[in-house]
């Protein structure tokens, strides 16, 4: 079977900080570019688009776009939201495609394992999608914090305030059952006549994957077992411990007697 796959690459990664986490270096290789050769090796992937930020799109095709377009890639302008940013790469998609796949651009550490198993059940299934069964205890908090700070009044006056060691406590509203839940991976792989009905609905506000719109259309998406390294930078911590997972080392700090 051949598959196109999507990648949204759009989203502002307010929870990273400062910094553009998809440049942020894998072992010589920006962490998109690490996403996207994935797939590059994969003989049953016949097409990649890659959707950028809208509002940036200049300074994304001039950091990504040799690469990219090296591999082949068609790199097209997302929207303001990641649903908008799938929409538009459904408009690109080669005539005749059968399946398309969705991955988040964060996710490096896919497997040709987990790929073969969704593959396997896109065989039977029109949408499936990765997964993990949530296996801790979940809890439902309040969502607003009170914050507990560590008040010492003469270092308050010698180092201000910003010294003070702080923690934001959640009051807990009670235990959810989790028979039943899992957590969302990608990719996610569908039919791609049933995902272009599915972001033809008009109303997709507050869907977060591509299988919450299939949900709003009514139609069924099976769930696969997924792979616990499959994660997803979302956090500075995240990036270590995706580097830990693919055998990368950090970047290294320049040694004290070479730094001036």
């Amino acid at each position: 079977m051949k598959v196109a796959v999507i990648i949204p690459a759009a989203g502002g990664s307010a929870r990273f900080g400062a910094k553009d986490k998809l440049s942020e270096d894998l072992g010589g290789r920006p962490l998109l570019l690490r996403t996207v050769e994935f797939f590059t090796k994969r003989e049953d992937v016949s097409q990649i688009i890659v959707a950028g930020p809208k509002n940036s799109f200049a300074d994304f095709m001039e950091r990504f776009g040799p690469a990219l377009s090296f591999h082949g890639v068609a790199i097209i302008e997302g929207g303001e939201t990641r649903s908008d940013s799938v929409k538009n790469a459904l408009d690109n998609l080669a005539e005749k495609t059968s399946l398309v796949a969705v991955h988040d651009a964060a996710r490096p550490a896919i497997t040709n394992e987990l790929f073969d198993r969704l593959l396997l059940a896109s065989s039977e299934f029109s949408a499936v999608a990765a997964g993990s069964p949530i296996t801790g205890t979940i809890k439902r908090a309040e969502k607003n914090s009170t914050r507990v700070t560590d008040e010492d009044a003469i270092a308050d006056s010698i180092l201000g305030t910003s010294s003070q060691a702080t923690v934001d406590a959640f009051q807990i509203i009670d235990t959810i059952d989790r028979t039943g839940l899992w957590e969302m991976q990608t990719p996610q792989i569908f039919d791609s006549s049933l995902l272009r009905r599915a972001y033809a609905q008009s109303d997709l506000a507050g869907c977060t994957d591509d299988a919450q719109v299939v949900e709003k259309l009514g139609e069924p998406v099976h769930l696969i077992e997924g792979d616990s390294r499959n994660i997803k930078v979302t956090t500075p911590a995240d990036l270590s411990l995706i580097r830990s997972i693919l055998g990368i080392r950090g970047e290294q700090e320049r040694p004290a007697h070479k730094r001036f």
